[in-house]
């Protein structure tokens, strides 16, 4: 699996669609699609902050992800008794990727929930929930400082994610779907602010190993990948 000067890299990725505003009771809210992956996520605030964080006069962010029974090609159970193993994982990477973005003394001792619920699962369930995740929290911070319950906006920048890998003929592939994320010889996730800088990046060779100058390929593609998804996050946040 070499690389060479007629490699190709699929930059464009799959059709981005955020809907705002689709949960009447929650603070913000979006429908995230990357193609036929479809989240659903919302955003609460509750008053105080997990025990360990009491009298910092500071804030937490959370978030909880599920995949709903239907969502993929075979029916998959509730996770009645706790999050398993790949849920906790997702959910985890979803909170700590949005806490570096947010100034969490802004928040006082209050606490942002957001819950991310797939509904279709077609690849990218992870980067999809955490670059509509930004798009929900824009939409509440907004609807705090509208009720007056916030004096300055916790937000730093933008996030977004994009999952970037390599197909057995040695192709870069941007924003995999399902099929593109179970053949690929090469699976990372990346999670970058809009100013560049990278928050997470997350990558293992499935199968033959990947070298430096192919790492470069694979960053550099999905710097070019994110660009759509700020792009189309700005869009929907100008309405």
């Amino acid at each position: 699996m070499n690389l060479d000067n007629n490699v190709k890299c699929r930059k464009q990725t799959r059709a981005i669609k955020f809907t705002p505003h689709i949960n009447p009771y929650a603070l913000g809210s979006v429908m995230a699609e990357f193609g036929n992956t479809k989240v659903h996520i919302t955003v609460s605030l509750e008053e105080g902050v997990p025990h360990w964080m009491k009298g910092k006069g500071q804030g937490w962010i959370t978030a909880e992800y599920n995949m709903l029974p239907g969502a993929t090609h075979t029916r998959s159970k509730r996770e009645r008794n706790g999050p398993g193993g790949r849920t906790q994982e997702i959910q985890r990477l979803i909170g700590r990727c949005l806490r570096t973005i947010v100034d969490l003394k802004k928040l006082g001792e209050n606490s942002i929930f957001v819950d991310c619920d797939v509904i279709v699962a077609d690849g990218g369930t992870r980067t999809t929930s955490i670059s509509g995740a930004y798009v929900a929290l824009v939409l509440a911070t907004r609807e705090l400082t509208k009720r007056g319950l916030s004096k300055e906006n916790p937000l730093k920048e933008a996030i977004a994610a994009v999952s970037v890998g390599i197909d057995p003929q040695g192709n870069i592939l941007a924003d995999l779907n399902y099929q593109e994320d179970s053949s690929c010889h090469t699976d990372m996730n990346f999670v970058m602010t809009k100013s560049g800088k990278f928050v997470e990046i997350q990558g293992t060779a499935e199968k033959d190993p990947f070298n430096k100058d192919q790492l470069m390929v694979i960053m550099s593609c999905a710097e070019e990948s994110l660009k759509e998804v700020f792009n189309m996050q700005d869009q929907v946040l100008s309405l």
